[in-house]
């Protein structure tokens, strides 16, 4: 069987695993306090040219997104998210554990725009209602679509002139920043919200992710905010041990290369599924598709294939989701298209 389910189905990139191993015997501090993390920060830090940002190693996506948003946010004010939003949508209910009402727009092709903003704001009444506080989104979005410079300054201009948050949720940011639409740079993201992090999870690191926090005021007792979140990891340094082999190079790094590499294989899968004339549900720019097959070829696909089912049937058609990652050969990738050709034939 061929994956194409998720983009962390496979364990680790060899030389984060090396790295791993070389440290194995090691003696540090623990609970983030090494070394080891440390030196991954300033790694951080070097990437964005922000040295007077704080930078913690955190376990997975949903801890940073829960953490950073119960820091940040008094108890009667609230998240604003499209409605496919991660946080909103398959996080279990884990930022309303904390308390917090996210207030959900309909996407335009997975994005929140300043016009939703505004929409939350009019929405918005008195003392009765949640403020609208932080605005949550995802880059590249849940439908693997991304922001331009320009819609992610104007979203950071509506937030100023709100006086609200933005937050950007980066469980796949390297496929963002390599997708060959892209034309916004993490030095230039990281002037332009208050806080992100750059996901490991899903580009090659066994788990872990780094959230860079930008505004002073959510970062206030932060880490006893992780504990509380059950997020301070006893042994963080294997937070900090990947990150430093993930980053070594910058932007040369093989963290760049190993989410460019999934755009690329996602883009040999969606170009050659185009012209075999399959439509698609959105218009994925990154390492996720989702072509919409008939029924059959779905069924019969999935005898030799992993990938899910993204949406009902309809009109006997299914969109599907197809994810690349680092670990993805071209040999994968043909063998689908190969297997499908002989399908729709």
């Amino acid at each position: 069987m061929i994956y194409f389910r998720s983009d962390y189905s496979q364990g680790a990139h060899p030389k984060v695993m090396d790295a791993l191993v070389k440290t194995n015997f090691e003696h540090t501090d623990g609970y983030g306090l090494d070394e080891h993390c440390e030196h991954a920060a300033r790694m951080v830090q070097d990437l964005i040219d922000n040295h007077d940002c704080h930078v913690h190693m955190m376990v997975g996506g949903t801890p940073c997104n829960v953490t950073t948003i119960a820091a940040s946010l008094k108890p009667y004010e609230s998240v604003v998210s499209v409605r496919g939003g991660h946080a909103y949508f398959h996080e279990t209910g884990a930022v309303e554990g904390t308390g917090h009402r996210i207030v959900t727009m309909e996407g335009a092709n997975g994005k929140l725009t300043p016009e939703m903003i505004d929409q939350a704001w009019e929405e918005y009444e008195d003392e009765h209602t949640p403020i609208p506080k932080l605005c949550y989104i995802s880059q590249p979005t849940e439908i693997g679509t991304i922001y331009s410079k320009a819609e992610m300054t104007a979203l950071s201009e509506k937030c100023k002139a709100h006086n609200m948050l933005l937050y950007v949720d980066g469980a796949r940011l390297g496929c963002a920043l390599t997708c060959r639409d892209n034309d916004l740079t993490i030095q230039e993201l990281a002037t332009l919200c208050d806080a992100f992090y750059i996901g490991g999870t899903k580009n090659g690191a066994l788990f872990g992710e780094a959230l860079v926090i930008l505004n002073d005021t959510m970062n206030d007792h932060f880490r006893w905010m992780i504990k509380r979140q059950c997020g301070l990891l006893a042994k963080g340094r294997l937070i900090g041990v990947q990150f430093e082999a993930l980053l070594e190079g910058g932007m040369d790094s093989i963290y760049f290369s190993m989410a460019s590499h999934a755009n690329e294989m996602a883009a040999l899968l969606r170009d050659s599924l185009t012209e075999l004339g399959v439509p698609f549900f959105g218009s994925s720019q990154t390492n996720q598709i989702f072509p919409v097959l008939p029924t059959a070829v779905v069924k019969e696909l999935e005898k030799d294939f992993f990938f899910y089912e993204w949406a009902p049937e309809k009109n006997g058609m299914i969109p599907i989701r197809l994810v690349t990652a680092w670990g993805t050969t071209k040999d994968d990738v043909e063998s689908f298209l190969h297997t499908i050709k002989k399908l729709l034939s």
